[in-house]
């Protein structure tokens, strides 16, 4: 790997593919600037060898040129958590651009407007990608929540500078992070998968099988299972088409030697809100005007046994719908369980939209060893693609 480690900045002017596609209320101030912090560890090393920074990204998915998502809307953000001065460009290619970034100083950091004002970006054109590529020496790309994307911007003008291409410090992270429970990970391996749908997430546990020792299966994904062994669901989701498929899958575990972990018990409810009526039972014994929506207490203690006696975790999906307080203790549980496991010397990596929205709802942001910034591209990397983005930077 090209990292930002081994590289000299002095007077170099890098062009920095950040992740800002932050969201922002209806007065454009920015509602959480995890991505902008995070993009900070890069942009500090550069600027204290005394390089210089040309900032690009996208934020959101406009339809052309939209004052509402220009990256002007950000800046003020962004100088705050940098802590430096940070100018803007209204425009991201062409000559004025260029002459803009020629001029820029070291120690300077120029943000230029949202990539996606152009429909190049996106489409992976070459030649925007190559004016892209004149708006510095190096290139860096430090925005692993779109390194599965090929666009102009991620993949196409790495191709542009040779050897100066770099990981930027989060892309590297990401990177070790996957690559420690994927690759190195100290056994056992337990990998904690929920959401509501087996379908999406086939190709994660098909890939996952041959590296982990573990696999707890929450969420939704759940009553597939129980109604796949002769179970009663009642209303809860289910998706019947894969119950044949979810044998398969437990036959497949069973044949490499990973042992799999269904509830046993459920909280169960009859109507999907938070003011439901609840109570608990046996996973495949619910009646038929009622749904799960949690997990039980007699799973949750069965779960901390195994969270416990692991040495590295993948956390991936909540356990039930979390979003109704009255049905987020299996998901608090859990993540208590990984946080506690975490403490005494697991590794611990949470990636994927959900589990980490429960994370930061419920405080466990600095108790577990890595939290993905990347839904779609954590997702791919676990499903065993090379993502674009990153191969670029390889070859």
């Amino acid at each position: 790997m090209r990292i930002l480690a081994n590289q000299d900045f002095l007077n170099r002017r890098a062009v920095v593919r950040v992740d800002f596609n932050v969201p922002t209320d209806d007065k454009f101030n920015v509602t959480d600037s995890t991505r902008i912090v995070a993009a900070k560890e890069t942009i500090d090393h550069i600027l204290k060898q005394g390089g210089s920074c040309v900032l690009i990204s996208h934020l959101g998915r406009p339809e052309g040129k939209d004052p509402k998502l220009s990256l002007m809307n950000i800046v003020n953000k962004v100088e705050d958590i940098l802590g430096v001065s940070v100018s803007f460009f209204p425009d991201c290619v062409g000559a004025e651009a260029e002459k803009a970034t020629a001029e820029l100083d070291p120690g300077s950091v120029m943000l230029m407007e949202n990539l996606r004002f152009y429909k190049e970006e996106t489409a992976g054109d070459l030649a925007f990608a190559e004016g892209l590529s004149k708006l510095g020496d190096c290139y860096v790309n430090d925005a692993f929540g779109s390194a599965h994307r090929a666009h102009a911007s991620t993949t196409i003008m790495a191709q542009f500078f040779n050897e100066d291409k770099f990981f930027g410090k989060l892309l590297e992270k990401e990177v070790k992070a996957i690559e420690k429970v994927m690759e190195l990970g100290e056994k056992p391996v337990l990998a904690i998968l929920g959401g509501a749908k087996v379908s999406s997430k086939i190709t994660i546990i098909e890939n996952m099988l041959d590296k982990i020792d573990q696999l707890i299966i929450g969420g939704g994904m759940v009553y597939t299972f129980a109604k796949a062994q002769g179970g009663k669901v009642g209303q809860s989701i289910c998706e019947e088409d894969y119950c044949d498929y979810a044998l398969e899958l437990l036959e497949k575990a069973k044949a490499k030697g990973v042992e799999v972990y269904l509830p046993t018990d459920v909280i169960i409810a009859d109507d999907f809100s938070n003011d439901a009526n609840q109570k608990v039972c046996k996973v495949g014994e619910i009646p038929d005007d009622w749904e799960g929506l949690d997990a039980g207490p007699e799973t949750l203690k069965k779960y901390e046994d195994v969270v416990m006696r692991s040495k590295t975790i993948l956390w991936n999906g909540p356990l039930g719908v979390f979003e109704f307080e009255n049905f987020s203790k299996g998901t608090i549980t859990l993540g208590e369980h990984i946080a506690k496991s975490t403490s005494v010397g697991a590794f611990s990596l949470v990636g994927g939209g959900d589990s980490v929205a429960a994370v930061k709802q419920f405080g466990f942001e600095d108790k577990m060893s890595y939290i993905s910034t990347g839904g779609g591209a954590m997702l791919e990397s676990l499903e065993g693609k090379t993502l674009p983005g990153i191969s670029a930077l390889l070859e």
